[in-house]
């Protein structure tokens, strides 16, 4: 791979992975209920699953789906299920007044490395890293593009779990994590409008 292509191919992980999405927007909540450091192990499980499932879809994935069309609308009823689900987990994660929640927990690293498979953004980004960065398809081109987002991707997702962090100093009372929450999960349902365009 050439450096210009090199260079490209980085850019576009870091802007796609840094723009919000399901993976952002539960690590912005993650990080304003459980703070930094207890979201890292769902920060790293997002940047090698996605990685993972980057190599899978370029050395043969890709192809599986298009010889079985039915397999997109199966992904497609499963991510959005899923997706309704965590954003109902994500809205009753406050605890009422002077209580501790004690079932709410961040994601782990395998449960966020498992997301990435329901995720529709990160199927798109895959798709169209793949097509457009992998040069020859092959499984030494496909590994690059892979390595590419396994880098960057912390550095980019970590900005939105320290921006909930953050945010945690505002949210001192459960009706203000509350209205946060629902919100966040509003905006995880919102971001499932790209799988109805399709």
């Amino acid at each position: 791979m050439n450096y210009d292509l090199l260079f490209a191919l980085t850019l576009f992980a870091f802007v796609s992975s840094a723009t919000p999405g399901p993976n952002n927007l539960m690590l912005m909540a993650s990080g304003a209920n459980f703070g930094f450091r207890r979201t890292i192990p769902h920060m790293f499980g997002i940047g090698l699953g996605f990685a993972f499932m980057i190599f899978c879809v370029g050395v043969g994935l890709m192809q599986i789906f298009d010889r079985f069309p039915i397999l997109h609308t199966v992904l497609k009823v499963v991510s959005v299920v899923y997706l309704l689900w965590l954003a109902w987990k994500i809205a009753n994660s406050a605890a009422p007044e002077g209580e501790v929640n004690t079932s709410a927990k961040p994601f782990t690293f395998l449960q966020a490395a498992l997301f990435q498979w329901v995720n529709p953004k990160a199927w798109t980004m895959a798709l169209t890293a793949i097509t457009v960065y992998a040069e020859d398809q092959s499984a030494r081109s496909v590994f690059i593009v892979a390595l590419a987002f396994g880098v960057v991707n912390f550095p980019s997702v970590s900005i939105w779990t320290v921006l909930g962090q953050q945010l945690a100093r505002f949210l001192t009372s459960t009706a203000r994590l509350r209205t946060f929450n629902w919100s966040m999960a509003g905006l995880l349902i919102l971001s499932l409008y790209p799988i109805f365009l399709t």
